[in-house]
């Protein structure tokens, strides 16, 4: 399924012209992650530097477990595309 997604993409970006909204959809979508990925930098942090490496106030393991979820990526498929191009 994440093949197809990233094809589709990849259609999409190859002629932004045809697919106007498609294209401007995909680069609203990475302004976002690229945005929430910087939140999720400054609120590990900000966690570090409050609380240090003790247990996350959710029962999460803190900071280790936020430093994990720097990795996470929302949407891989605009991110890869960009490889391709």
């Amino acid at each position: 399924m994440l093949a197809q997604v990233e094809a589709a993409w990849l259609a999409v970006y190859r002629d932004p012209a045809r697919h106007w909204d498609l294209y401007q959809l995909g680069e609203e979508l990475t302004d976002l992650e690229d945005a929430f990925r910087l939140w999720r930098f400054r609120h590990m942090t900000t966690v570090e530097r409050v609380i240090g490496f003790k247990r996350g106030t959710g029962g999460t393991g803190g900071v280790g477990y936020l430093r994990q979820m720097l990795e996470v990526v929302l949407f891989p498929e605009l991110w890869t595309l960009r490889t391709a191009l």
